[in-house]
């Protein structure tokens, strides 16, 4: 089983930058805020399927993120293999999908993540376990990235994306970590590091939301 590909991850961000840049108005703040080396956890809020590939084109590093299988349809499954994108089954443990998203960070690489596990309102609301496993196992650390003014309105151009030139702010938070410190993988080790997870990405949310003048997620 090969390393899903760091090169193919920065092609996948260059067609990203293409993209969203060319589709919609992106405006990035706290890139910087991103390590510049080493493995890191983005943990991306979700509300549309825009998200993705808009953290892929704006992040400042090739990302990885797991993805459900469902969208490794016809053309778009060796699509996005190439572009070093992890099919994953969240109907079941993904003992597969576990083990490569474990050595994109054991490479030093950057992992994408959306801990509410399926799109909602994108708040951080109710979050899976995936997420501290993954920082815990690694080390990692986490930054937290709010995705604003992807949902809302619908344009007339092209069905189910909002309107061409949105305006779509990427926030990128502080990383941090997730552990308390003792090294400890246990379940109530997995739980407590949920609860603080929960708690630090809800407050970058809401920082977010403040600077970029968004009182919610759908504005």
């Amino acid at each position: 089983m090969s390393l899903p590909s760091e090169r193919g991850a920065e092609v996948g961000r260059r067609i990203g930058v293409g993209l969203m840049y060319g589709l919609f108005r992106p405006r990035v703040l706290g890139a910087w805020r991103v390590p510049a080396a080493g493995p890191v956890i983005f943990a991306v809020n979700h509300s549309h399927n825009l998200d993705g590939p808009m953290v892929m084109g704006v992040a400042p590093r090739p990302t990885h993120f797991l993805i459900k299988k469902e969208a490794f349809v016809g053309p778009l499954d060796p699509f996005l293999t190439g572009i070093g994108q992890v099919k994953v089954d969240r109907a079941t443990t993904d003992r597969t999908a576990i083990t490569r998203a474990l050595d994109v960070l054991s490479a030093g690489g950057v992992l994408g993540i959306f801990p509410e596990g399926t799109r909602g309102e994108g708040d951080f609301a109710s979050l899976r376990a995936g997420l501290a496993y993954f920082a815990l196992r690694s080390g990692a650390p986490i930054v937290p990235v709010a995705v604003l003014g992807s949902s809302g309105r619908r344009g007339r151009l092209i069905k189910g994306l909002p309107p061409l030139r949105t305006r779509i702010d990427v926030v990128f938070g502080e990383p941090f970590d997730a552990g308390d410190g003792s090294g400890r993988r246990t379940r109530k080790a997995l739980d407590e590091a949920t609860e603080r997870i929960q708690k630090q990405l809800t407050e970058h949310l809401e920082n977010a939301r403040r600077l970029t003048g968004r009182r919610a997620t759908l504005e």
